[in-house]
């Protein structure tokens, strides 16, 4: 595990734009499979994170519609969380950071490492922003 104080501000970048930190699997089971659509990113101490993946994320949410609820979850950390988001994202394989859009408890959208790490904050926050405009 991560020291807290090392990931809090990492942790409050995402808690600022309005997501909600979910630490138990069984909060992160009752956001995603609440009516409506649940964004969740599993957050992450990489440099991936830090440059695309959290601020894309916040400019996305800014950008129009937004999903019903949006949830965090620390990977190295939020072990449990983690491993039930995980569970909920698959067949996708684990990987962080990640991005996942959920409507009505059934994955719609996600965004793997892969599909993160090159790619700059802009370019996060349009994909987002169009799954969140066919979904949300």
């Amino acid at each position: 595990m991560y020291p807290e104080d090392l990931i809090a501000p990492m942790r409050q970048e995402l808690a600022q734009a309005g997501f909600i930190e979910t630490k138990t699997a069984a909060e992160v089971a009752s956001n995603i499979n609440a009516e409506g659509t649940t964004f969740v990113v599993v957050n992450s101490v990489c440099g991936c994170a830090a440059g695309s993946a959290r601020p894309g994320a916040r400019k996305a949410v800014d950008s129009g519609k937004k999903p019903t609820r949006m949830i965090t979850v620390f990977a190295g950390n939020d072990v449990d969380a983690v491993n039930k988001a995980r569970e909920m994202m698959q067949p996708f394989p684990p990987s962080s950071p990640a991005m996942a859009l959920f409507k009505d408890g059934e994955l719609v959208h996600m965004l793997e490492r892969h599909h993160i790490e090159g790619r700059n904050a802009d370019m996060i926050a349009e994909n987002l922003v169009q799954a969140f405009n066919e979904y949300c």
